[in-house]
């Protein structure tokens, strides 16, 4: 079993920020871009916190682009590797179940690559929100981007047989074989990896987990909080088919396999 910390599992990618990337590279900043243009369009000041931020490759995007950046993860190897490749943004370890930077100290909040559904249960979620609320001012602006869990009624396609992947690292294969199921009673996508290398080491094996949370559930979830819903569409957006370009509007429906919201803190 994979460890986990405060519910977010560990993996070999999360503690290896070297191998992360070169397993998902992003030379274009896809993200970054699509979440600086959602900021821009919604007139977001320049204070922006980056809940997950992951190795900071958005962190560093939204720094060059003018915003005052703080950039929050768990993983203490992730963070060190963002301090030292993509200075900037302010790094510091919190955990999106439940933070405090102060009352009003940001004007958006950017939380992307599914990293909301590590909240698993409905009070993680309600920390999270409640946290975001607490930390954006007036009119401060949450986006975030993840799986859509509307897309696994009655579609089975990404179930059906595990994924292969393979990429080469510091000259050594790595192989990853994926497979994905359904916890209806949980209301979670779990996914099991095992990784295994050309250098002779016995196979790793993860387990992790994503929440799946519905178009309606989730903007009940943000009005509740005391968010306006601005967008909520399936694309186009920083991974769908086809990718997001600038100046693409927002989508209209929620029936891929992505969700992208933009919500709005309401006036007190």
């Amino acid at each position: 079993m994979t460890p986990e910390v405060n519910g977010r599992a560990r993996t070999l990618l999360t503690d290896r920020p070297e191998l992360y990337e070169a397993r998902f590279p992003d030379p274009g900043r896809l993200a970054g871009r699509w979440a600086e243009d959602c900021l821009r369009r919604h007139g977001a000041g320049p204070r922006v916190l980056d809940m997950g931020c992951g190795t900071g490759r958005d962190a560093a995007h939204l720094h060059g682009a003018g915003r005052r950046v703080t950039a929050a993860d768990l993983s203490e190897p992730m963070l060190a590797y963002a301090r030292i490749h993509r200075p900037g943004p302010d790094y510091v370890r919190a955990d999106l179940h439940g933070f405090d930077f102060g009352p009003g100290v940001f004007d958006a909040v950017v939380c992307l690559d599914s990293a909301l559904l590590y909240c698993h249960t409905n009070e993680q979620l309600d920390r999270f929100l409640s946290s975001c609320r607490r930390a954006l001012g007036p009119a401060g602006l949450l986006v975030t981007e993840m799986r859509n869990g509307a897309y696994f009624l009655g579609r089975t396609d990404l179930l059906d047989s595990p994924t292969d992947a393979a990429f080469t690292w510091r000259g050594v294969v790595h192989r990853s074989v994926t497979t994905l199921g359904v916890d209806r009673t949980a209301q979670l996508l779990r996914r099991t990896r095992v990784w295994s290398t050309g250098d002779g080491a016995e196979p790793v094996e993860e387990r992790s987990a994503w929440r799946l949370l519905f178009p309606q559930e989730l903007r009940h979830f943000l009005t509740a909080h005391g968010f306006e819903v601005l967008e909520l569409h399936d694309g186009p957006g920083p991974r769908t088919d086809p990718l997001w370009h600038e100046g693409l509007p927002p989508g209209r429906t929620a029936d891929a396999d992505r969700l992208h919201v933009v919500a709005r803190a309401a006036r007190h």
